[in-house]
């Protein structure tokens, strides 16, 4: 069962920034990412202020950093694939209920399909896209880019934690560069995992 992640709390946020420590579980290495973008924006939330902030997260799964930024005060959108929105639901209902500002939303999202229809551009208003573990060995790597840029207005901030893997997602790093700004804010080497801040190119000056 998930519970409230807490920087405070959780073992597994220790031995990030310790790889040398403890052994870590198979739950732990499938959260890893999640909970490297959790920790950042509880740690970081003076200067990614998620209160009253219109978040979508990509590919949320268990739904972990939905929650977090919940708690943080965020209006969020949670999306994944339609056989996992059971499991979602419970978990962001179960850790969220009378405990956040604005109750989240769960919503089926299918990279590159039928974005206009469900995620219209003219009423897509995120200030923030987050996304933990999206890139990884499947066949929707392009379709991922895409759903990127159709989520972004000019001022959309995407916040995004990976893990290098395979060749493939470094080439999709040099395909994302091509749309969006891209700027490493945290790295961890010796997991592979990399954090990253990203704004659509070609922003008109503020």
């Amino acid at each position: 069962m998930i519970k409230k992640i807490s920087k405070y709390s959780h073992p597994l946020i220790h031995h990030l920034m310790d790889p040398e420590g403890q052994e870590e579980t198979r739950e732990d290495r499938d959260d890893k990412q999640a909970l490297v973008l959790c920790h950042f924006l509880e740690t970081n939330a003076k200067q990614y202020n998620m209160v009253d902030k219109y978040v979508i997260e990509i590919g949320a799964g268990t739904g972990l950093v939905s929650i977090v930024a919940s708690l943080l005060g965020a209006y969020v959108t949670a999306t994944d694939l339609p056989e996992l929105l059971g499991n979602l639901q419970y978990n962001i209902s179960r850790n969220t209920k009378m405990k956040c500002k604005h109750l989240p939303q769960v919503r089926e999202l299918s990279w590159g399909v039928a974005l206009e229809r469900n995620f219209p551009r003219s009423v897509n208003n995120f200030d923030y896209i987050l996304a933990a573990d999206v890139v990884y060995a499947h066949p929707f790597l392009e379709e991922l880019l895409v759903t990127f840029d159709h989520l972004c207005k000019e001022t959309t901030v995407i916040l995004w934690v990976m893990k290098f893997r395979l060749e493939k997602e470094n080439k999709f790093v040099d395909r994302f560069k091509e749309l969006f700004d891209l700027e490493e804010l945290s790295s961890f080497p010796s997991l592979d995992i990399k954090l990253y801040k990203a704004m659509k190119k070609n922003r008109r000056s503020a």
